[in-house]
């Protein structure tokens, strides 16, 4: 689907916990072919302090009902106002932007490792590579077990894996203290990781070690969406590369992030 410009309907908003919030937007066109890991950027019109739009990953897509969904942490002033949009808002969405996941040809067995509002790239990668018949695991770190959102909808799509910092859901730690990157690391064909850059780089030790293809959601700043501002480069391995545009997805080969 081409990008494009439009004031999205907000169908609803369902509160997930104190901090997130879940936005089910309408289109007028016609939605077709958003590739999991893409986003959208939403102009905050209610904030007096907030200029920029904000670049949110695409959750969910709903062909039939001609939706997307956006998962929003209210963290400072911008995405506190989206989170608080009400069912008849309109918003000014530029959608689908940047280079989305990968998904192979051949049947694989396929890790996804998501962290924060990382997980949000994940789920329709998730769902797509479900439906394509591969075999899905996905892991999801938080703090607490209260950060955590959604479990119930990821694990239509594989099984899920949880990682909590003080312990209370699942594995005590960070991501890559799960068991599953101990000896079981070997049997997966690809990894998908999104979130925090120490815990991608931690992620991305574990495929080169082991040589298995990872791709990665940058999650620099990303203010124009069409590499303009220059605010979201990074350095690969052909050069200094907006984000925005080359990615948010990159082939783990093309990062600099082992040297």
């Amino acid at each position: 689907m081409k990008k494009t410009v439009q004031d999205l309907l907000v169908i609803s908003n369902r509160r997930l916990n104190k901090d997130h919030a879940l936005l089910v937007l309408k289109s007028e066109i016609p939605l077709d072919g958003i590739v999991p890991g893409q986003f959208a950027n939403i102009l905050v019109e209610n904030s007096q302090k907030t200029f920029l739009r904000r670049p949110f990953s695409i959750y969910q897509v709903d062909y039939t009902c001609n939706t997307i969904s956006i998962l929003i942490k209210a963290i400072g002033e911008g995405t506190k106002c989206l989170s608080d949009s009400i069912a008849g808002q309109k918003l000014s969405v530029i959608f689908p932007l940047g280079k989305g996941f990968s998904i192979p040809e051949k049947k694989s067995k396929a890790l996804l490792v998501g962290g924060g509002v990382g997980v949000a790239a994940l789920m329709i990668l998730a769902s797509d590579l479900h439906k394509a018949g591969h075999q899905v695991e996905i892991l999801l770190g938080a703090r607490s077990a209260s950060d955590l959102v959604e479990l119930d909808v990821f694990s239509k799509y594989g099984q899920v894996h949880t990682t909590t910092e003080d312990g209370t859901l699942g594995t005590r730690g960070f991501v890559t203290n799960h068991p599953v990157f101990g000896e079981d690391i070997r049997s997966f064909d690809k990894i998908y990781t999104c979130g925090p850059e120490p815990m991608m780089k931690a992620v991305s030790k574990f495929a080169t070690t082991y040589k298995i293809p990872c791709e990665v959601s940058l999650e620099n700043t990303m203010a124009c969406g069409y590499g303009v501002c220059l605010c979201c480069v990074t350095q690969t391995t052909d050069g200094h590369k907006c984000v925005c545009t080359e990615g948010p997805v990159f082939d783990l080969n093309r990062l600099k992030w082992q040297n």
